[in-house]
């Protein structure tokens, strides 16, 4: 793809909220990796929902007739979304963190004590701290796998002196929320399956900036959260549907024992799940205008999905554009640490996501100094706290993270460089 594919401008105006001032300034969304702003058709989707069809599924009247098939509809979607092999995988919950604690305890029982785990210091708290409490209440022991403090990438011969014959489950993050690097989640996938270990990725961090395929990677259960990509709040599971059948759930008597259903319980977000279409319509938007010579070919993808990963495809061209305006800008200020991949040769595995720390600098205050000029950005762990804890920075207040998405323009990131510089500069 050339740049010139990807209209920027036509981009943005699908965003209404890009629009809006802040002050005297226009806003600069630099919180993406927090929660992305929303496209027209997920507000115009979530309307319709809530007006056109708000009630209850499964009756036999017209709008809970229409209401039944819109979350038919957002399933299959999803399914599209990560190329499952069936809507029957696609578990919808109100986020990721209540998504997992659902399957902690689901899981649990498939252990014994002294069985083992496996987790990374790159994982945010909403896939640790589950597992890990797990873990103590079943008496399984858990393993912590590093990354090097020079390239921030796991350290892979480390994993692979973890992997024993007790490994019975591992929970991995696709992309890190604070360090932005993109794990080996295939390969991973494939050490941790010859000894039998279930695999729960984290994807919430990577599906706003690539490809997902979990029948290519062939993990074992794939989580996300849609306002990380374009929706609404709102959170979305995949499982194997022979592993999601097999599991023990707590659910009413009146409830189908058959996936999702057993899955999803009480009455779910209609306009959540409506606006997860949007969300997904608009991602195949982009694919069919700046997406048209990335789309995949050849047999074995649904034509939506096809349409989707063209569009993500064109994301991550265009972000690595981002990438490096952002991380060369940044390192062009004297006492800037970025905590992540800076090699332009290695930004393949690396999402948008730049988290930096400075001499004597208070995160929260460059946070607020650049707040008075209209540029949003997170400070502290971003509940990443294994990779604040694990770099030694927990006590100083963490990191400033600055995440671009691809609705952000080359100047958005000059004026943010911009500001840092300034603000160190004093």
């Amino acid at each position: 793809m050339t740049t010139a594919m990807f209209d920027i401008d036509a981009v943005r105006a699908q965003f209404p909220a890009l629009a809006l001032r802040h002050d005297e300034h226009p806003r600069t969304y630099l919180d993406n990796p927090a929660g992305t702003q929303v496209p027209q058709r997920v507000v115009d989707r979530m309307t319709e929902a809530l007006v056109e069809f708000n009630a209850n599924m499964h009756g036999n009247f017209n709008t809970s007739v229409q209401a039944t098939e819109l979350v038919r509809q957002a399933h299959l979607a999803v399914g599209d979304f990560v190329n499952a092999r069936s809507d029957r995988e696609i578990v919808f919950g109100p986020n990721m963190t209540t998504l997992t604690f659902m399957m902690a305890r689901a899981l649990a029982p498939r252990f014994q004590p002294g069985d083992e785990i496996i987790t990374t210091h790159m994982e945010h708290e909403g896939n640790n701290t589950p597992w890990r409490t797990m873990a103590a209440e079943r008496g399984l022991v858990v393993r912590t796998v590093p990354f090097h403090l020079d390239t921030y990438e796991l350290d892979l011969d480390a994993l692979g002196s973890m992997i024993n014959e007790r490994t019975r489950f591992a929970a991995i993050n696709y992309a890190s929320n604070l360090l932005g690097t993109i794990n080996p989640v295939q390969e991973i996938t494939r050490r941790l399956h010859e000894v039998g270990a279930l695999v729960y990725l984290d994807a919430v961090q990577y599906a706003p900036h690539g490809v997902i395929d979990v029948q290519a990677i062939d993990c074992d259960f794939l989580v996300a959260s849609t306002y990380k990509f374009y929706g609404p709040h709102q959170g979305v599971l995949w499982g194997r549907e022979e592993l999601l059948q097999s599991l023990p759930t707590y659910k009413l008597r009146v409830v189908p024992d058959v996936t999702p259903d057993r899955f999803e319980t009480g009455c779910q977000s209609l306009e959540g799940q409506a606006g997860t279409i949007g969300a997904l319509e608009y991602i195949q938007w982009l694919g069919r205008t700046a997406g048209v010579d990335l789309r995949p070919t050849g047999e074995g993808l649904r034509e939506r999905t096809k349409d989707l990963h063209a569009g993500m495809r064109a994301m991550v061209a265009y972000e690595e554009i981002l990438s490096e305006r952002l991380i060369a800008g940044l390192e062009s200020i004297p006492g800037v640490h970025i905590h992540g991949i800076t090699d332009r040769a290695a930004f393949a595995r690396r999402v948008p996501t730049v988290s930096f720390t400075a001499p004597g600098l208070v995160p929260a205050e460059m946070a607020r100094f650049l707040d008075s000029r209209g540029v949003y950005v997170w400070n502290g762990h971003s509940y990443a706290l294994p990779v604040v804890e694990f770099l030694g920075i927990a006590d100083a207040g963490g990191v400033v993270r600055i995440g671009p998405t691809h609705y952000n323009t080359v100047a958005e990131i000059d004026l943010a460089v911009s500001l840092v510089a300034e603000f160190l500069g004093r």
